[in-house]
C-alpha cells in the first residue's frame, strides 16, 4: 500500500543552488582566463548559464517575498539587484577614460526606460490577457510614480537647463542637492511603503494570492534563499560583466550604435525582476508585480545617482547627466502614460500595449537615433 506523505513546506529544488554556484565559477575562470570577455564559441554555453541563473534568482527572490509578503520581498529584490547594478557602473566609471562619464545616466535612463514600460507593460499584457482586468492599490502606485517622476526630472532632465554649469552638468553644489534629495525622498517612500501606509502597497485580494503561492517556506528554506539570493544576482551581472565585450563586438561589427550595449547590459540585470513580476502578474497577482517592477525603477535612480555623484565629486571628474532631447520626450511620456494607467486602480491589455509600444520606440531610437 502506497503511502502518502503531505509536505507542509516547499522544499529548495537542489539546481537552484548548483546552478549560481556554477555561474560564478564560470565567470571567475572567463574573467580571470579571458579578459576580451567570453569568446563566440562560448556564447552557445553561457547563454544557457545566464536564464537558468535568472530562473535561480526569481526562485530565491519569491520564496523571500512569499514568507516576508508584500512589500517586503518586492524592496529585498529591488534594493538587493540596485546594490550589485550600482556597483558593476561604479566598476565601469572608475576603469573608464575622462570624457566618458554618460555611463551612469545611460544605464539609469535605460533601467527606468525597461522598468515603466517593457517589465510593466508586458505585465499589463500577459495579465490582461489571462485575466481580463486587475486590480490593485492605485495610491501605492501613484505614489512610487510620484518621486520616481521627481527624482528623474531632477537627476535626468534639469541638468540640461542650469546656467552653473556649462553642459549638462551640475554644478557640485547642484550635484549634491540632488544626490540628497534622491535619498530622502527614497528613504520616505521605504517609511511610507513599510510603516505608515502599509495597505497601500498590499494586494486587494490576498487570499488569492496566498493560493497561487502555496504553503509558507520554513525557517530553513527561508535562510536558504537569503543566502543564494545575493549569490545568484552577483553571477547574473557577472555574466552580463563577461559578456559585455562579446555584446560590444557584435555591436560595432553591425554598425549600430554604442548605448545599445548599455541597454543590453541593464536588460540582463533586470531579467530577475522581470520574470519574477511576469510570473506574478500572470498568477494575477498585478499588486506584486507593480511593486517589483516600480520599486526596482526607484532603487535604481535613488541610490545610483547619489553614489556616483559622490564618486565624481571625489574625482573631480564631470558628471554627465543631461538626457538628449529625444531621451527627454520618451522620459515624460513614459511618466505620463504610467500616471494615467495606474491612477484608477485597474488595468487592461490597452495600458499594456500602450506601454510595450513606448518600449519599441526607445528600442529604436536607441539603435537608430
Amino acid at each position: 500500500m502506497r503511502r502518502t506523505i503531505l509536505k507542509t513546506t516547499p522544499e529548495t529544488p537542489l539546481w537552484t543552488l548548483i546552478v549560481p554556484v556554477s555561474a560564478i565559477v564560470f565567470v571567475a575562470l572567463v574573467l580571470l582566463g579571458l579578459p576580451g570577455g567570453v569568446p563566440g564559441w562560448l556564447v552557445p554555453v553561457a547563454v544557457p548559464v545566464l536564464l537558468a541563473t535568472v530562473f535561480a534568482a526569481v526562485h530565491h527572490a519569491e520564496t523571500i517575498a512569499h514568507k516576508l509578503g508584500d512589500p517586503y520581498g518586492a524592496i529585498v529584490l529591488a534594493i538587493a539587484v540596485t546594490i550589485i547594478e550600482v556597483a558593476l557602473i561604479v566598476s565601469v566609471l572608475l576603469n573608464a577614460p575622462p570624457g566618458t562619464s554618460e555611463i551612469a545616466r545611460d544605464t539609469v535612463f535605460a533601467a527606468i526606460m525597461i522598468v515603466l514600460n517593457g517589465i510593466v507593460g508586458l505585465c499589463l499584457l500577459v495579465g490582461g490577457v489571462r485575466h481580463r482586468e486587475q486590480g490593485f492599490q492605485a495610491r501605492g502606485a501613484t505614489g512610487a510614480l510620484a518621486v520616481l517622476g521627481t527624482v528623474a526630472v531632477l537627476a535626468l532632465v534639469l541638468p540640461n537647463y542650469t546656467l552653473a554649469a556649462e553642459g549638462p552638468v551640475y554644478a557640485p553644489p547642484q550635484l549634491l542637492f540632488v544626490a540628497v534629495t534622491s535619498l530622502a525622498l527614497y528613504g520616505l517612500f521605504l517609511f511610507v511603503q513599510m510603516v505608515r501606509h502599509q495597505d497601500d502597497f498590499r494586494d486587494l485580494r490576498p487570499q488569492e494570492g496566498a493560493k497561487h503561492a502555496g504553503p509558507l517556506p520554513d525557517r530553513r528554506a527561508m535562510a536558504v534563499a537569503m543566502a543564494m539570493l545575493p549569490v545568484a544576482l552577483l553571477a547574473v551581472v557577472g555574466l552580463a560583466e563577461a559578456l559585455a565585450p562579446t555584446v560590444e563586438h557584435a555591436v560595432d561589427r553591425a554598425g549600430l550604435p554604442a548605448a545599445l550595449v548599455g541597454v543590453t547590459i541593464a536588460m540582463t540585470v533586470l531579467l530577475p525582476e522581470g520574470t519574477a513580476a511576469l510570473r506574478a502578474a500572470r498568477a494575477n497577482r498585478i499588486q506584486t508585480s507593480l511593486n517589483l517592477a516600480l520599486g526596482s525603477a526607484l532603487a535604481s535612480i535613488c541610490l545610483t545617482i547619489p553614489t556616483v555623484a559622490v564618486l565624481s565629486l571625489a574625482l573631480g571628474r564631470p558628471l554627465v547627466l543631461g538626457l538628449e532631447a529625444e531621451h527627454v520626450v520618451l522620459l515624460v511620456l513614459s511618466l505620463f502614460m504610467a500616471t494615467l494607467s495606474l491612477a484608477m486602480g485597474r488595468t487592461t491589455i490597452l495600458q499594456g500595449g500602450v506601454h510595450l509600444v513606448i518600449f519599441g520606440a526607445f528600442l529604436t531610437l536607441a539603435a537608430m537615433p
